[in-house]
């Protein structure tokens, strides 16, 4: 268990001076390498005591899912908390300000207080490279980095209920050649679409984790170019996808692809939410039919899979559009994804629960029914339990939403404003109506922080690693 904390913070560490390398081509920004170095020295200091420490104790072979939950809420908390020093120092922020922006980045919410347009480079890619190592997970980059046989229960604490091979360190391995592979592929094609390489980098990190953190002001919007949106689009639905089905679809099993009940939710979704925003919002806010579908198509994607990037403002949206898009806030992405929210999995679960409690009771007593879904390229038998385990987390999800907006709503902002900020934080979005900033209240800050907590290691790991601790005390 040490041993697996600490070598989260190896990984953690090598995020941390990775910007540097950004630094023989802007020189001028010299003077922050100790703002990297020295956080990175003690990240990877800390994980190398823990190491050592962990290889002189006695311990079984492998972590379980309790364990993990610790090592995994541990490993967020303390790489989270570390990573405020270049944000302080570069910026100013204060502690409460620098601490929500490094939980905004390694959850992958992409909610943001920082001036990107006056900030320094080398900290704008340490944002991106955050995102990009919180999509894929500490933990999961870890395992497949070290070739760490650590069990199944880190990786399932780190959100990935999936293996997609039988042994966990290779499920690893392909999640993270999966992603980088669609990494190397974004940032060319944003390149050879006309941005600047920096911005191709920092889009592509940030697209494919679902993050959204930009380097603009307007996110995509700047460039206003279809074909820069399309390559974003193309990302954002791949970060979306679990992992699995990913795997499936590029495995050539393009039937069982076409048959994943995430996929079809996805599909019907998205056209639903292009159609109601294109009736209701942007056919009368964007003039020409080409680029108020343009917007219709990407507002409703970045905001179903938890992306964040926008291509306009929503100050003149009224509250038909903001519903939508608070509406697939809450839903989510694909389950063991980059993705945030209930997940679409849960979601399409739910609304089949539906239908079998009605089928039930028009059957008679004693008829025994075996209710099965599509996940990856087979059916599997979804449990009573497993129904049970569902609607529990959603009950959570949506007592914390509520609880969450209340406390926003108590700092003094309206209620619907209130709803989609949390909405954004808790399922690790981004997306926002002007609430984060500045002049944000701490209080403001710390509940949108610990939501997105929340969101990210999805409620049961931070519960069982607290309940877990407080026993072993």
């Amino acid at each position: 268990m040490l041993s697996a904390l600490g070598s989260m913070l190896l990984i953690a560490a090598g995020a941390m001076v990775f910007p540097l390398c950004i630094l023989p081509f802007h020189p001028d920004e010299l003077v922050y390498i100790l703002d990297f170095v020295l956080p990175g020295l003690l990240l990877a200091g800390s994980g190398l005591l823990l190491i050592h420490a962990g290889s002189r104790r006695k311990h079984k072979s492998g972590v379980d899912e309790q364990d993990g939950s610790i090592v995994v809420t541990l490993g967020w908390l303390i790489v989270t908390a570390v990573s405020v020093w270049p944000f302080m120092r570069i910026s100013g922020l204060d502690f409460s300000q620098a601490f929500f922006e490094t939980m905004s980045g390694w959850t992958t919410t992409g909610l943001s207080m920082l001036d990107v347009e006056n900030s320094p480079r080398i900290l704008l890619l340490f944002r991106s490279v955050m995102q990009l190592v919180g999509g894929a997970g500490l933990a999961i980059i870890m395992m497949a980095a070290f070739s760490m046989s650590v069990g199944a229960g880190l990786y399932r604490a780190e959100g990935r209920s999936y293996q997609l091979v039988p042994n966990v360190t290779r499920s690893a391995k392909v999640v993270v050649t999966l992603y980088l592979g669609y990494t190397v592929i974004g940032i060319v094609a944003l390149n050879l679409a006309g941005m600047s390489l920096f911005d191709a980098v920092n889009h592509t990190f940030s697209a494919v984790s679902t993050g959204g953190f930009s380097t603009k002001q307007t996110s995509i919007g700047y460039w206003d170019s279809p074909p820069i949106e399309a390559i974003i689009l193309i990302l954002m639905i791949l970060g979306n996808l679990n992992f699995l089905t990913a795997f499936v679809l590029f495995s050539g099993r393009l039937r069982s692809f076409l048959r994943n009940m995430e996929v079809k939710l996805l599909s019907i979704l998205t056209l639903g939410g292009i159609v109601a925003l294109h009736i209701f919002i942007t056919r009368g806010n964007y003039g020409n039919l080409g680029k108020s579908l343009r917007v219709a198509v990407f507002e409703t994607v970045t905001a179903l899979t938890t992306t964040g990037y926008s291509t306009v403002s929503y100050s003149d949206w009224d509250a038909r559009g903001i519903f939508v898009i608070v509406l697939f806030m809450i839903v989510g992405g694909g389950i063991c994804s980059t993705a945030g929210g209930l997940k679409q999995y849960r979601v399409a679960v739910l609304a089949k629960a539906v239908f079998w409690e009605l089928q039930r009771m028009m059957l008679p007593k004693r008829a025994v029914v075996t209710h099965r879904a599509m996940v990856g390229d087979e059916e599997s038998i979804v449990s009573e339990r497993q129904i049970m385990e569902i609607g529990v987390y959603v009950f959570l999800y949506l007592i914390t939403l509520a609880l969450g907006a209340g406390v926003l709503s108590v700092c003094g902002y309206s209620l619907s404003d209130s709803i989609f900020e949390f909405s954004s934080a808790l399922g690790t979005v981004g997306l926002s109506l002007g609430l984060t900033s500045s002049s944000t209240p701490p209080l403001a800050l710390w509940t949108m922080s610990t939501g997105m907590l929340l969101g990210r290691l999805e409620f049961f790991v931070i519960f069982i690693s607290l309940a877990r601790l407080f026993r072993r005390r």
